[in-house]
């Protein structure tokens, strides 16, 4: 084998692919992450983008999301604040359009050809 090659099933591998999994965890941060992708935008626009989520739960996702170091938030006033992707957090988009490519497939797979958007 050589120098830098590794098998899927190797620690670093893992460690990578646990790290990267527990950065865009649940059910609601690569929604909110796509929901950004294209501009900044204020707490309630990010909501209204998002069905089924709770004004809690997004401030939550938001917060881990900035630990995280994939979005940062950013205000003149505290009323005012706006939310925006990172360089880091772009540098999902790759991953998040391979995935609703996929997700559009698998969806055929599993329940016929439908329209999909």
């Amino acid at each position: 084998m050589k120098e830098n090659e590794c098998p899927l099933y190797s620690s670093k591998i893992m460690l990578s692919i646990g790290d990267a999994l527990e950065a865009v965890n649940g059910k609601w941060r690569i929604k909110i992450i796509t929901a950004l992708l294209d501009e900044p935008k204020r707490f309630k626009k990010i909501s209204n983008l998002i069905d089924g989520i709770t004004d809690r739960m997004l401030s939550i996702e938001l917060k881990k999301l900035e630990i995280n170091l994939l979005v940062q938030r950013t205000s003149k006033y505290s009323s005012q604040a706006e939310y925006e992707l990172t360089d880091h957090g772009r540098s999902l988009k790759p991953l998040i359009m391979e995935l609703m490519n996929w997700g559009k497939l698998h969806r055929e797979k599993v329940i016929g050809k439908q329209e999909v958007l």
